[in-house]
């Protein structure tokens, strides 16, 4: 594949990653077409300079119409809440790996050249750190085993109808335009949307579970050259820094050095199936795309505050229903306590 322009389909648009993606893709000089169904995203976050669809991923007949002639398929839309997923199953599923299944059937349809997925750590479970991609995946919640799944089914499809696909593993990204009013999801931006509004951190558990963060301008120097580099065909890369890993309680301070709010944490118990560490290696990123972390984690962490602050805190938008209520529900989903 050349480097020339070309028209690119992506999914998420309104979201954090695909936003920054487009925006990125367009400066470029490509066209891209897409598409997004505002669950987990905002209005303002979609580029002013693409064709923008408001739509679901799982509207076969849509998505096919609008795959004409593209060339290339970045699939970053995902409804990404692991923990959620235990209770909400149906929902994730569906919003994941049939949405996933829609969009690479179309592709497929439409013979495009290369469908680029993002997956998630969460294909690893609970692994030895740092996950590598030679790892069998081992996943252990509904998310996880709908993103495995989704990822099988890309290979199954591609293999067979010969088209180029990469397969790309970000872990845990931050910055600018997340969702931070989303009770169920982004860490980060709960605590400090949370803070800002005079509230202490909710923790699940001891608050040791270790994470790798990444900020978007660091993904995305992966995900640009999955475009059209015929060497990365068939590969499966982790996207995430190695050398600086931290744990939740460690997070919960740096955001209340960085919002003057210094409250103690509110401890809650475990959420059922939650990975404990979660940490990537970054080796196989750095040899084949020349990846390496240009903002650190407080430098990211910062950013994502300045962009809460400028847009103002937000009441948190409980906009997915708890499908499986009882007594492993975590109190501050069902009470809509966060």
């Amino acid at each position: 594949m050349s480097s020339s322009s070309k028209k690119i389909f992506v999914t998420g648009v309104a979201g954090f990653l695909g936003s920054h993606l487009s925006e990125r893709l367009v400066t470029l000089g490509h066209k891209v077409v897409g598409i997004d169904n505002m669950l987990g995203g905002y209005e303002d976050n979609v580029p002013s300079n693409i064709e923008f669809h408001r739509g679901d991923c799982c509207d076969f007949e849509k998505i096919k119409s609008l795959m004409k002639g593209v060339d290339v398929v970045y699939h970053c839309a995902a409804t990404a809440h692991e923990g959620l997923s235990v209770f909400s199953p149906f929902e994730i599923t569906k919003n994941n790996y049939l949405a996933s299944v829609s969009i690479f059937s179309a592709a497929v349809n439409e013979k495009v050249k290369r469908i680029i997925f993002c997956s998630s750590m969460a294909r690893y479970g609970n692994q030895i750190t740092p996950f590598t991609e030679k790892m069998n995946p081992f996943p252990v919640d509904p998310y996880a085993i709908s993103k495995v799944a989704s990822e099988e089914v890309l290979k199954n499809l591609c293999e067979l109808n010969n088209i180029e696909y990469v397969i790309a593993v970000p872990h845990n990204i931050i910055g600018p335009r997340q969702k931070y009013d989303d009770p169920f999801r982004n860490v980060v931006s709960i605590m400090i949307n949370r803070m800002m509004q005079g509230k202490a951190p909710i923790i699940y558990g001891d608050g040791k579970q270790t994470r790798c963060f990444s900020y978007i301008d660091d993904c995305l120097s992966c995900l640009i050259p999955m475009l059209d580099q015929k060497y990365l065909n068939k590969q499966i890369i982790n996207i995430g820094p190695d050398e600086e890993f931290v744990t939740i309680n460690k997070i919960a301070e740096i955001c209340s050095n960085l919002t003057g709010v210094n409250l103690q944490p509110i401890y809650k118990k475990d959420r059922p199936q939650e990975v404990k560490h979660a940490t990537c290696s970054a080796e196989k990123a750095r040899s084949l795309l020349n990846y390496k972390t240009t903002v650190s984690l407080q430098e990211g962490i910062k950013k994502t505050y300045d962009y809460i602050k400028n847009r103002g805190t937000r009441p948190f938008d409980y906009n997915i229903n708890i499908e499986i209520d009882n007594e492993l529900t975590p109190s501050t989903w069902k009470n809509k306590e966060i």
